[in-house]
Order: structure tokens, then sequence, then C-alpha cells
């Protein structure tokens, strides 16, 4: 066996698959046709979740440091140039504010980490390197895949480097090879959605002084009201720019660039390239001993940020699935879950980009020829589309509980509790401990996160001085030989938030149980275990 997981994809969804399982001390193999990372415009935040997912792989410094600064704010303008008075400005919280606000607050409610802004042509080359650290990691950057043929016991997978073919064993394969997948193709998944909904040119600018020159405040997005779904994107050096419009040629790219800059300035046009709008979602999430992750199964427009971010989470939920049953103490239930839990994620968040889009695309509708226009009407025309966006865009930007808030529902890993459970929320975020849930972040008395002292194995959290034995529960996870530990947090806050004495995490921090005494210990082993 060549490799135990043989990664096709380094995007960031295989590159932070093979950083989890590197750090786990699994064998993985990541395979990518490109020569190396490319410079061009795609994610440009790694949202709030994802960041917790980095801290807890123990990453997030590092993402931080590469991405833009730390006081550089969010904001959000829609605007008819960079030098008119803007139509509407949405003010957000800088990584530093936001921060502040999550020091400040121990309720529940914020996350442990704050969002990070930043390209995915930063993060790649930063995650490719991590990976390169880990001894059971091997990365190969030039190698395309062709082909693979799996049994019971391995996958084999051709792949070709140069002129040179060659093959590769695996126990398992893992997919994270983009929309068009070849990984999907051979399997035979369909996606089913909506495709082509619109398209779009892009390109990629260079400009030195420009950022700092903006007369009507600093920002990430500047939305243009002219009818032809142009924004510009502040990109991680502050001196590069994506400007996305619905333009004929490449050409036209730099006179529209001109026209919202609307001052004169040096710049330099570094790319240019076509992109479509999909709201998609792939009909399964692999066969067999092959799987898929990120855009191999869930397509969606980028309002809300929930692509790339959604592949993090497939990322993470699959990682340590894999290391269970390569360790030996996972179930037969175990890998199956995967698709049955992150399917309806993706499910849910290509919804909640759906919902993202109906709304801007309302405000950008308002738009008329005459909104420039010193008259009553153009007057009107102004204020009508000043009035929808400052309702609609914000889906766009403030999907807090689509990023924190989702939930494991009918998974065969988690206890199942009687009654509805929360409602999901795509805009707000309310603090649960309902079993499946992200178990919310709270601080310690002495200033430690209650995150950061949760293991890598299944955790017992015992609350506010609770004295339940559970030493039954120990047995059973014993007797699967999974790793599993008790953490007595004695301070009476978590267990008001909490909600109950007794809360079992599963290692990605979801919640598997919760109650005030242990009644069915070798039942919860045996589903949190996949057994």
């Amino acid at each position: 066996m060549d490799t135990d997981v043989l990664i096709v994809g380094a995007g960031p969804t295989g590159l932070t698959l093979a950083v989890d399982l590197g750090r786990r001390g699994i064998r993985c193999t990541i395979i990518e046709q490109k020569e190396a990372p490319q410079f061009l415009p795609k994610m440009e935040r790694c949202n709030a979740r994802t960041m917790e997912i980095y801290r807890r792989i123990g990453i997030v410094d590092r993402i931080r440091a590469a991405g833009l600064p730390s006081h550089c704010p969010m904001d959000v303008f829609i605007v008819l140039s960079l030098v008119e008075p803007p139509l509407l400005h949405l003010p957000y919280p800088s990584v530093d504010e936001a921060r502040a606000l999550t020091t400040a607050t121990n309720d529940g409610s914020q996350p442990l980490e704050p969002y990070q802004l930043i390209s995915q042509y930063t993060l790649e080359p930063v995650l490719k390197e991590i990976a390169e650290e880990f001894p059971s990691v091997t990365v190969r950057y030039g190698c395309e895949f062709l082909s693979f043929a799996q049994d019971e016991r391995s996958v084999t997978a051709t792949v070709k480097s140069g002129s040179t073919t060659s093959k590769i064993t695996a126990q398992y394969l893992v997919g994270c090879d983009g929309g068009s997948s070849p990984v999907r193709r051979q399997l035979g998944i369909g996606l089913a959605g909506d495709s082509n909904l619109l398209e779009l040119r892009q390109a990629l600018y260079y400009c030195e002084e420009l950022y700092e020159r903006i007369p009507i405040g600093k920002g990430r997005h500047y939305h243009v009201a002219d009818g032809q779904s142009t924004f510009l994107i502040v990109q991680d050096s502050t001196k590069h720019f994506t400007l996305h419009s619905v333009v004929e040629t490449d050409a036209d790219m730099a006179t529209m660039f001109e026209k919202t800059v609307a001052m004169p300035v040096k710049y330099e046009m570094v790319y240019v390239g076509q992109w479509r709008q999909n709201l998609l979602l792939a009909d399964g999430y692999g066969r067999g001993r092959v799987f898929l992750a990120g855009d191999a199964v869930h397509l969606v427009i980028p309002t809300g940020g929930l692509g790339m971010n959604s592949g993090v989470g497939d990322a993470i939920d699959l990682s340590w699935k894999l290391a269970a049953v390569l360790a030996g103490w996972g179930g037969p239930n175990l890998l199956p879950s995967y698709e049955i839990e992150r399917r309806q994620i993706g499910d849910r968040n290509v919804a909640a980009s759906r919902h993202a889009t109906v709304g801007r695309r309302a405000w950008r509708a308002a738009y008329r020829p005459n909104i420039r226009d010193n008259t009553p009407e153009g007057a009107e025309t102004r204020a009508n589309l000043t009035r929808i966006a400052d309702v609609e865009q914000r889906k766009s930007n403030e999907m807090i509980g689509a990023e924190l808030g989702y939930r494991y529902v009918d998974s065969p890993l988690i206890w199942p509790e009687a009654g509805e459970g929360p409602a999901p929320n795509f805009m707000k975020y309310e603090p649960t401990t309902w079993p499946g849930a992200r178990l919310p972040h709270l601080w310690l008395a002495d200033g430690r996160a209650l995150h950061d002292c949760i293991g890598d194995g299944y955790t017992l959290l015992r609350l506010g001085g609770a004295q339940a034995d559970v030493v039954p529960l120990q047995r059973a996870f014993a007797f699967y030989a999974a790793p599993f530990t008790v953490l007595d947090i004695n301070e009476a806050q978590s267990r008001d938030i909490y909600g109950y004495d007794l809360i079992l995490l599963r290692p990605d921090l979801h919640v598997v149980w919760r109650g005030n005494r242990l009644e069915e210990p070798e039942r919860l082993a045996e589903i949190a275990t996949g057994h």
C-alpha cells in the first residue's frame, strides 16, 4: 500500500484534509495537476467557523499572518464609483474589533475566532507549506489524476507526471478536485440544482496607490450600482483588486475598472477570466472507499462566503473519521455518516447562498439609467435602491447563523434526543448544545477557551461540580479502544449556559449527547463510535 489516503486536488479543502491527517500521523498523499499554487482570484474570506477549525489544528496564527492586516475593515459599500458619495455603507468590525467583542462576551453567542480576510492565492501556499512539514504527508504538484479502480480492500489510482504514467494504491481516495471533478464523474454521481445562472468576467489588478486614495472610506467590497453586476474586492496586499462584471470582452474589464475607480491611477491588469454562477449539490458524497469533498460536491455563488468554508467543514468531518477507521476503533457507521452529515450541510449552504443571491438581485433590479440624474426621478431611483439594499445586501454579509449554527440531524453518530431541535437560521446564531450542534465557545475564569481544553478524542464534559459516575462510560469507550477523556469544569456559568450536567463531544467538537445522568453508557459509546 503506497499510502493510507490519496487526496486528489490541492485546493483549500484538499490541503486542509492533508494537514489534519498529517497532524494525526496518518499517511496521506495529495496530488495536484497544477505545477504550483496559482495566483488567481477566488475565495477571499475564511469565516469564523473555519478559523476555529484552523485554531484547533494549530495553524490559525500562520493563516492570519498571511491575510489582510487585522485592522483593515470588512465594510461593504454600494456606490456609483469610488469618488462619489456612497449610496449605502454597511460597517462591519475589523478582525481586531471582532476579537475585542469576542473577548468581552462570554454567553456562548460569539465564535472563538473571528473571520480572516484572505484570498485563495494566499491561503493555498500557506496550507501547502504546513502540509509538507508533516513526515506522513506527501505533496505532489504536477501530478494529474487519470482514473481509479477500487475493491473491498483498496483504491488504485492511475496518475500522470509529465510523460510518465504510474499507479498509487491507497486504502481510501478523496476527490477534492473542484466543480468539474473527474473523481465524481467516474463515480457516476451527478449534480442537481441551478446552473449557469449568470456569467461574469473577473479580472485581477495590481495598483500600488489605490487603497490609500479611496476617498469614500476603506472597505472590502464595493458594489457598483450600474446594471452590470459590477463589484470590486480589495485583496490581501491592499495593492491587488478583483473586479467582477457582466461585460463582453477582456478589454472592457480595463474600461470598467477605470470607470469604477474614477480617478487617475497607474495599474496593471494581471489576469482576466470568466466564471459562471451555480447553485448545485451532488447526489452523493462518495461510494465505497472513494469520497468527495468541497466544490466537487457543492457549488455555490460566493454570496455569503460559504463555498470554500463548506469545504473546510467537509475536510474536518471526514478527517477524524478516516483516522478512526484506520486506527481500528471506528465502527461500520462512521465513514457512511460523512455523507449523511455533510450533504445536509451542503444542501443548507446552497440554500443560504440562494437566499443571499436573491437579496443581491433584488437591489440590483432597482437600478435605472437615471440613477445619476439630478432630478426628482433620479433621486427616487437612488433612494429606492438604497432602501432595498439596506435590507437585502445584509443577507450576503451577515451569515453567522449559517457559519456557526449548523447541526447534524438524523446522524447515526448522534444520540436521537426527543423533540424538533432548534430551527435553522442563516442570519442569526443562537447558542445551543442540542445533539449534533457545535459546542458554543466559552471563556473559563482563568482566561482559557474551553474549546482549547478539549483533546482530539471523545470528551465528556462534567459541568458545574456534577458528581456523576463516569466509570461505566469510560469502560464502554475502552471496549472499542476509542480515545476518551473526562473534563471537569466546575464553574457555574458553563453549566448555566450549556444547560446540562454532562455533555459528550466528538473529536470535531459537535455534541453527541447531553443529560444530567448516564443511563445507557454502552449504547452511547456504541453510537458515538459508529458501531
